[in-house]
């Protein structure tokens, strides 16, 4: 979780202020999800919107610093140290075979009846054809790095959309998991010189 900024708390390093409304929604949706009414469910079961919530704002993260690099290191150390990502859940994924790993309690063999790693870091090949998964922890429905390779591979061919994350995020959590909408921070305020030439020509 976040710390609290308060009056003595370091400044953010430039560049912030790019992503900082992004994690404010990522924060709302995160209170909306740890208040909402638990009856009718497992009690393991009101912990999977947190879970994903917790896992799309790392990825958002994530993909800022090491894919789409529109964020600064400076930036990036300030997020981990802050709690605005989960520094450890990182360290996994630039791992391979832990690429899409959705949370560290899947690989973590104590937590698991027979003493081995969560059903979901199963490759859907190796499994029964047509048994869904979902993984009791967090509620992930397959989150092996074969799986999103070959639906790489088999949509390769395909224009690439802005939401791919979203879209392969969906497919790691289902449907009924917690839609973020992801803001890209501006680069170079290309977007303000745009729109001030489109007036300027109006």
């Amino acid at each position: 979780m976040p710390k609290i900024r308060h009056s003595r708390t370091k400044k953010p390093p430039e560049g912030f202020e790019d992503i900082e409304e992004t994690l404010q929604e990522f924060a709302r949706k995160m209170k909306d999800a740890e208040n909402e009414p638990h009856e009718g469910k497992r009690r393991v079961e009101s912990l999977w919107p947190i879970f994903r919530l917790h896992h799309q704002r790392s990825r958002y993260i994530y993909d800022l610093y090491y894919k789409r690099e529109a964020i600064s290191k400076d930036v990036y150390d300030y997020c981990l140290k802050h709690g605005y990502a989960d520094g450890n859940l990182i360290a996994k994924w630039k791992k391979p075979g832990f690429e899409r790993l959705c949370c560290l309690r899947c690989i973590q063999p104590k937590d698991t009846n027979f003493g081995t790693t969560c059903i979901c870091r199963v490759p859907k090949s190796k499994l029964e054809e047509g048994r869904i998964v979902e993984c009791v922890l967090c509620g992930c429905r397959g989150c092996s790095s074969t799986d999103f390779t070959s639906s790489k591979k088999e949509k390769s061919k395909q224009p690439r959309t802005e939401n791919e994350d979203q879209r392969l995020q969906l497919e790691t959590y289902g449907e009924q998991s917690a839609q973020t909408q992801i803001r890209q921070p501006s680069s170079n305020g290309e977007n303000e010189e745009d729109e001030n030439n489109q007036k300027k020509v109006e």
